[in-house]
């Protein structure tokens, strides 16, 4: 399966809160996208490994996207060596992607940041045919190296390359993040109280989306930066979009 858009995220929920409304803004465009989690958030406060993968099944559900993985990277521990790299061009190469979307690389967790290095170096290198990986019939993979690699905008503020309106799709995007039932605010659960399970954390979620909306003239929007600078053909794509 070649996918458009390839989407990693550290733990089950990261895409969600990250880039859930352009998943589905892409996807209602035509476009094939799959998501893959690096780690199964096990070291997380709130829920386990096993109820993180059932809420990233139902959330993949609500996204309808193509595919979902896991690497089963270790929470906290893993690193950006030959190992974890080989893992991730393996999966680059069964995909084909044409565009990554990955972690910020500063963020308030410091696997947020590891980790976009560690996707963005294995994207480069996914291109270099004396790379050899082998897909999971044991046949050599051909090498690929997506156009783009776009970072997610999480919980920091970091300054968007661009912006993309997510208006249509703000309220799915919001069902996808309530389906980690354990790792945000329920009035049932006797749970420890984290920095995200606060009641106030979903309300900071709007307001990003809302304010970066607003930049653009829409209800809700997402924010990306990019190390590739961007162009386009010509003044009339600028001016498609403001009609």
């Amino acid at each position: 399966m070649n996918l458009d858009i390839l989407a990693f995220g550290v733990h089950p929920d990261d895409i969600e809160l990250g880039c859930a409304g352009t998943i589905l803004a892409s996807i209602a465009d035509g476009k094939k996208v799959g998501i893959v989690d690096l780690t199964q958030g096990e070291l997380g406060t709130r829920g386990t490994a096993e109820t993180r993968k059932v809420e990233a099944e139902n959330a993949a559900t609500v996204l309808g996207i193509s595919v979902r993985e896991n690497l089963k990277m270790a929470d906290g521990f893993f690193k950006n060596d030959e190992a974890h790299l080989r893992q991730i061009i393996q999966v680059i190469r069964k995909y084909k992607p044409q565009i990554i979307l990955c972690n910020a690389p500063n963020d308030r967790h410091p696997d947020h940041g590891r980790s976009s290095k560690l996707v963005a170096d294995a994207a480069f290198l996914s291109g270099l045919r004396k790379i050899e990986t082998l897909n999971d019939a044991g046949e050599l993979q051909e090498k690929h190296r997506p156009a783009y690699v776009f970072y997610y905008i999480q919980d920091q503020y970091i300054k968007p390359d661009f912006l993309i309106d997510i208006s249509a799709h703000h309220n799915k995007k919001l069902e996808s993040i309530l389906c980690y039932t354990t790792q945000f605010h329920s009035t049932e659960s006797t749970e420890p109280q984290t920095y995200i399970s606060s009641p106030m954390f979903l309300e900071t979620v709007k307001a990003r989306a809302m304010m970066l909306g607003k930049r653009i003239g829409v209800q809700y929007a997402e924010g990306f930066i990019s190390e590739k600078m961007l162009g386009i053909k010509g003044f009339d794509a600028l001016i498609a979009n403001e009609t």
